[in-house]
């Protein structure tokens, strides 16, 4: 259960998928205090009439198994609401933060630059200092939610430019052995890589890393070692 929680979620548009589809938006406050939790329920109620239905569950944040208990619940988005936490209190929060991958917005009665910048660090999608009113829940949770795909859209995007770029780098490398091994020049070295993956069905990305890693394997060194 907890590997599955820490996981992002297969589809970071879900919450909207959720709206179009009415489909239950799971939510979770973390909070000791029951009249705070209230007013979150309360504000999350009103948010819930002219949009998807929502379950709404509420756990405290003092437990040793924190995390185990959030990945039952598997929830949509986290609601963290401490009031005046301890430093101790808002680290435990911000491990859950950076394991969670989910959207979260933490209320707390004060705050400074930087405990704001720990939580944007963690990953808090949403730091709200003194705004715990029943009116303000619908909007932070829309901009919570919001936030949180669109950082998730970078991550991705950013991830997917690395591998790309990394994929280049092996390919220049494995056209250049085999010029070497060859004799040929880079044109004809590239069609070669290119009609041997597809004969082995294999992207041509994955051939380069296999021939570089082969061509570092044989290359004479230390054998003493």
């Amino acid at each position: 259960m907890c590997a599955r929680f820490l996981q992002a979620p297969a589809n970071p548009d879900s919450a909207a998928a959720s709206s179009v589809s009415q489909k239950p938006l799971r939510i979770l406050i973390i909070d000791e205090n029951a009249v705070r939790a209230a007013i979150l329920e309360e504000g999350l109620r009103d948010s819930s009439v002219a949009g998807p239905p929502l379950v709404v569950h509420r756990i405290g944040h003092d437990a040793t198994d924190l995390l185990p208990r959030i990945a039952a619940v598997d929830p949509d988005v986290i609601l963290i609401d401490l009031a005046n936490p301890s430093r101790d209190t808002l680290e435990q929060m911000f491990q859950v933060s950076r394991l969670a991958k989910r959207p979260i917005a933490m209320f707390v009665d004060q705050s400074d630059s930087e405990t704001v910048q720990a939580a944007i660090d963690a990953g808090v999608a949403a730091d709200v200092v003194d705004g715990l009113r029943r009116e303000r829940i619908k909007p932070i949770l829309d901009v919570t939610i919001s936030r949180f795909r669109a950082f998730d859209r970078l991550q991705r995007e950013l991830t997917e430019a690395k591998s790309a770029l990394e994929d280049r780098k092996l390919i220049e490398q494995a056209k250049a052995i085999v010029m070497k091994q060859k004799n040929i020049d880079e044109q004809s070295a590239y069609a070669l890589l290119r009609r041997t993956a597809m004969n082995q069905n294999r992207k041509i990305a994955d051939l380069a890393r296999a021939l570089v890693a082969a061509a570092a394997l044989l290359e004479p060194g230390d054998t003493n070692g």
